[in-house]
């Protein structure tokens, strides 16, 4: 155990182990920080906004909620922590990283920002793409009762409610090894329940924002959807190892990019209402950023199918979704449609 402490992968575990046990430690009940003097007015709406999402997700959605978010932990900076994720630069396959339980997984969470931004430079250096970005919240997918952060709170009341039925989500069912359907079910489960969420409450205008940045995620995932297939067409047309040919993909593939980074500006920017056009002008595109952002958007139209067919009932949808992957974790998507056809 001491020789594996020191190790790359035990002193990554270490780290994280001891981030975690800071953010445990320093958990106080939300119920009692709602009715504390000293909270301010707007983290305490906030929470409030926690603890009604908590209620609904466990009450109407039957997702299992444990103890999760019944607390709050501060931390001591603004970011939580900067995730990175990898991939090969001829072919869309990612560079994962295993961890127990998880399987592996097509990025890694860093609390050591200079470590990141390290294997960042390391992964270019190796020959792949390479992408960090931030995270505001995480889930231990129950192994632990999650705290509610700061860097969640910052979010509008939306995304909130959104952010804690998502990891809810992550608790109740997770498909070891399949980060993207992982991450696409809970961004529908958070998206279309968060919605249902605040028209419930009967705070209709919430709702309608609610429902408007699911169809733009939906607009953004055929978009990224077929700029995989696209890419990935093109590399399986030139296939080989030899130098020249692998080259080749590159060269072809920073040619899609470049077309589709215009296509994305000036075709689907404005097709988007809660998206500034702006936003887009900044995207960057290699295979691990589509890589990357495909995770969270896949098969959107086809999880909305199943709630159609359910009758707009989320909780059957969200039951029925786990029962059909329930035993085919490997091929998530297949029993996903599968499920749609009968």
């Amino acid at each position: 155990m001491a020789a594996f402490a020191l190790t790359a992968d035990g002193r990554y575990l270490v780290r994280a182990g001891w981030e975690e046990s800071k953010i445990l430690a320093r958990r106080r009940p939300i119920s009692e920080l709602v009715t504390d003097p000293a909270t301010s007015s707007s983290v305490r709406e906030q929470l409030r906004v926690v603890q009604a999402a908590r209620s609904f997700a466990h009450d109407s959605l039957a997702l299992s909620t444990g103890q999760s978010f019944t607390t709050f932990s501060r931390l001591d900076r603004d970011t939580l922590v900067l995730v990175l994720s990898g991939a090969y630069r001829d072919r869309l396959k990612p560079h994962t990283w295993w961890f127990p339980v998880v399987g592996r997984v097509p990025y890694k969470g860093y609390f050591d920002f200079d470590e990141a931004r390290s294997q960042a430079r390391q992964l270019i250096a190796h020959g792949f793409d390479a992408r960090l970005g931030a995270a505001s919240a995480f889930s231990t997918l129950g192994w632990f009762n999650d705290p509610v952060l700061p860097t969640t709170l910052r979010a509008d009341s939306l995304t909130v409610a959104n952010t804690v039925i998502h990891e809810l989500t992550h608790n109740t069912f997770y498909a070891p090894g399949n980060a993207v359907f992982n991450e696409s079910f809970a961004n529908f489960v958070g998206s279309r329940g968060a919605e249902r969420f605040f028209r419930s409450r009967g705070q209709l205008g919430a709702a309608d924002e609610t429902s408007a940045r699911w169809q733009d995620d939906k607009i953004l995932g055929r978009f990224w959807q077929a700029l995989y297939a696209t890419v990935d067409s093109v590399f399986n047309a030139h296939p080989g190892d030899q130098p020249e040919r692998v080259a080749q993909r590159i060269v072809l593939r920073d040619s899609i990019y470049k077309v589709a980074l215009e296509r994305l500006k000036h075709e689907v920017a404005p097709q988007l209402h809660t998206i500034s056009p702006r936003a887009l002008e900044r995207v960057r595109l290699d295979n691990a950023v589509l890589m990357s952002r495909r995770i969270y958007v896949t098969g959107l139209d086809e999880f909305d199918a199943v709630l159609d067919r359910d009758g707009g009932d989320l909780r059957r949808a969200v039951q029925d979704i786990i029962a059909a992957v329930k035993g085919r974790e490997r091929a998530p998507f297949r029993a996903l449609h599968s499920l749609i056809a009968h």
